[in-house]
């Protein structure tokens, strides 16, 4: 299996801006998804503690804040790579996402690789769908996320 989906698209702004909103405005641009969800609750809101070893977030409206992942590279405004665990995945199971920020012209190409999907096992971690159709899923979904990226950062 391919155990990775790959997604970009381009923003009209430089670099630096397009990581910033990336990692500083996530909170308003991401969307949760029921298949791919980061609590075993209601969605909350994400953060990121910038820097390597920091942490992404997810803050519930109660105030409970759950760790989705740490960041392995942190290298503004290039790239930004870190760890990835949904509720439903086994306690020592974690994905990775990498984000790369290129400068093409005027615009900024934005691209997400989420892989490690090879190690998340049959069962409820991957509802039911075979391997094809949970990387497609994952994949639209990431479209989906980047469109609304996009949107709100220009």
């Amino acid at each position: 299996m391919t155990s990775k989906v790959f997604v970009a698209l381009r923003v009209k702004v430089p670099p630096e801006r397009a990581f910033a909103a990336f990692v500083q405005e996530i909170g308003a641009w991401w969307r949760p998804n029921g298949l791919f969800q980061t609590t075993p609750r209601a969605p909350g809101v994400l953060a990121f503690e910038p820097g390597e070893g920091g942490r992404l977030t997810e803050t519930l409206a109660n105030g409970k804040v759950f760790e989705i992942g740490r960041i392995r590279a942190w290298e503004p405004p290039a790239r930004l790579v870190f760890s990835w665990r949904q509720a439903n995945f086994p306690p020592d199971l974690h994905t990775e996402v990498e984000v790369r920020f290129e400068e093409v012209g005027e615009e900024t190409r934005v691209s997400v690789e989420h892989r490690g999907f090879d190690q998340v096992p049959e069962g409820a971690a991957r509802h039911g769908f075979p391997d094809q159709a949970l990387l497609m899923r994952l994949a639209e979904w990431w479209r989906r996320l980047l469109t609304s990226y996009r949107d709100t950062s220009a």
